[in-house]
């Protein structure tokens, strides 16, 4: 008897076998592209947005000695009040592509994109692609994450350096490798460059994840822990030492510090100044322009709340449930893992800003956009998938209903704004939790609606955010256009006239007048080096009287703006202390006129 073996029939050509990864990349690949257009589309509006760190990477361009050490001006008389790291990016996309507002802003726009690029990667590891994908849409509609991915501040780099080192303690932890915590470690200490003292806000939580979860021995552990450690050392060090070893008389004044020292600017006026409000810290919650009344409600608060806090209630029981139920999990589980890095994230950096005594500004709350966007994405997929469990669903409900209560909240501090919208959220909102909570096998429609109820009203500030044009030391998110400090300075200090006799001039610097806020405008209209007596605020002992009047007497200084001082105001003592001696020695020995209805003095006469 023979048998006879039938070909197997080929598949239709209609019938592909479908790529589990392919969904992703198109997911991925549409959330940059979005993320993209959101962060550079009409990017010039702002201008050069704030004066004092576009002035700064003007002079980059024009000074390679400027761009080394964040110098305010190209002449070099003193730095900005921040390590130069931001300003290396945004000086030499002005060497490339010319100095312009777009050059200026384009690289933050593009750590913003890189940054949610780097959080769906580290959040896609240990959660899963659809959690990668949510953190990422999470972070992008931040409002605080619009406002200064299209800014020229240093936020928006320290971000992405802080992304990049979690990204690198998750393949860390994965592998108990050293190389890539020395990896993390490098990226904080730029990061350290960048924003000095909070880049280290992250530490406890990165070093706990890998000594908690690493799947090796204790010691190694411990050494690997000690080599992000000295990394982290070594390459924010190496440029402290640079500027210490660097002949003071040869380089710029270091801005807001009291000694010409950058470390001593990162442990006073940038370090414990702003813990505790002394050193040159700054007025702390005097309105809220500076934060608000200190507490642990700064960051729901009138200063903050619209800047970051949209899901923070929904992040904040993510993290106390996640921790719950993964408490008898295994050393090493990876759930535990990503709540322990990101709610350790969340939580330090949150109570330093809530508690912060010195200098602090609601846009520094970008900070925390990270944290709070992995949090929901990987709570969120844990207990969407324990759903069948009732405890799973009372605590996604819980995290639903509260992120819809709350945003109600945000969006009626702006009633006059879209203001069917709170009440739009909120419906969407309760219906998700009531079918989460009473719907054991809620299915995708549900997942959308939730999804939407709690991304919609952060995702309408964040595009009202990004429609308006934002400038000022202080900007802040929403539909609205509100700042402090513009550096404009008093009305004529950038009028044609002026800024003809300053491009006309070929001294060392074209001007000087007290505080950056009014020399900042003069430099970008001109393109000439305008010296700020005193730095930003024009207290700072640089130059001295006689150093002031030595460069006069060499013909390094062609005119002295009146008028200075912070804000622009300042009148003829703007400043303190050098800058009001420097103020009166010119008064004294030199005649006032006016150019382009603006008070000058002609020291060259």
């Amino acid at each position: 008897m023979s048998v006879t073996t039938l070909p197997v029939p080929a598949p239709a050509a209609s019938v592909r076998t479908r790529d589990p990864k392919a969904g992703f990349r198109v997911g991925l690949l549409v959330l940059l592209a979005g993320t993209a257009v959101l962060y550079l589309w009409d990017l010039s509006a702002s201008g050069y947005a704030n004066d004092f760190y576009a002035a700064a990477g003007q002079a980059g361009t024009q000074s390679w000695r400027a761009l080394l050490f964040g110098s305010l001006d190209p002449g070099n008389a003193i730095t900005v009040d921040k390590p130069p790291a931001s300003l290396w990016v945004m000086a030499l996309s002005g060497r490339i592509f010319g100095f312009s507002s777009w050059s200026l802003l384009a690289p933050q726009a593009v750590e913003g994109v890189l940054s949610v690029w780097l959080l769906v990667a580290a959040v896609r590891r240990w959660s899963g692609p659809g959690a990668g994908l949510l953190a990422g849409t999470a972070l992008a509609l931040t409002p605080v994450a619009a406002l200064m991915f299209r800014f020229d501040n240093p936020d928006a780099l320290l971000v992405l350096l802080l992304v990049a080192a979690a990204y690198c303690v998750v393949r860390a932890t994965e592998r108990a490798s050293a190389g890539w915590l020395a990896l993390a470690g490098t990226a904080v200490g730029f990061a350290f460059l960048t924003k000095m003292l909070q880049a280290f806000l992250v530490l406890p939580a990165f070093a706990l994840v890998y000594l908690l979860a690493a799947n090796t021995s204790v010691v190694r552990r411990l050494v690997g822990v000690a080599v992000g450690g000295l990394a982290v050392v070594v390459s924010g060090g190496w440029y402290v030492a640079l500027v210490a070893l660097w002949p003071a008389g040869s380089r710029p004044y270091i801005g807001g510090s009291s000694d010409n020292s950058l470390l001593q600017l990162a442990l006073g006026y940038n370090g414990l100044g702003r813990i505790v409000g002394n050193g040159g810290g700054g007025p702390g919650g005097a309105n809220t322009a500076f934060g608000g009344a200190t507490g642990l409600g700064r960051l729901f608060g009138a200063s903050m709340g619209t800047e970051i806090s949209w899901l923070l209630p929904a992040a904040l029981i993510a993290t106390v449930a996640g921790l719950w139920f993964t408490r008898r999990a295994p050393r090493t589980d990876r759930t535990r893992a990503a709540l322990v890095l990101w709610g350790g994230w969340l939580v330090v950096t949150g109570l330093v800003f809530s508690y912060m005594q010195g200098t602090i500004h609601p846009y520094y709350t970008v900070a925390l956009a990270p944290a709070v966007a992995a949090l929901v994405a990987v709570a969120g997929r844990e207990l969407w998938r324990g759903r069948d469990q009732f405890a799973c669903r009372v605590v996604l409900a819980g995290m639903l209903a509260a992120t819809g209560t709350w945003d109600f909240v945000l969006l009626a501090r702006t009633p006059d704004w879209l203001p069917a919208l709170r009440w739009v959220v909120l419906v969407l909102a309760g219906a998700a939790a009531l079918a989460v909570l009473f719907g054991r096998r809620s299915g995708v429609g549900v997942a959308a609606l939730a999804l939407v109820g709690s991304l919609l009203a952060p995702a309408a500030y964040t595009v009202a955010t990004a429609a308006v044009p934002h400038s000022g030391s202080i900007p802040t998110s929403g539909p609205t256009t509100t700042a402090f400090g513009g550096g404009g300075g008093p009305t004529g200090q950038s009028s044609p006239a002026l800024v003809a006799a300053l491009r006309a001039s070929t001294t060392r610097w074209a001007a000087a007048t007290v505080g950056s806020q009014s020399a900042s405008p003069l430099e970008l209209a001109s393109g000439a080096s305008v010296l700020a007596i005193g730095g930003f605020t024009g207290s700072d002992d640089s130059p001295t009287p006689a150093q002031f009047e030595a460069y006069v007497r060499a013909g390094e200084i062609h005119y002295f703006v009146a008028g200075g001082g912070f804000g622009g105001g300042g009148g003829p003592g703007g400043g303190s202390g050098a800058a009001q001696q420097i103020t009166a020695w010119v008064i004294a020995h030199y005649t006032a006129t006016t150019i382009g209805g603006q008070t000058v003095y002609d020291l060259t006469t």
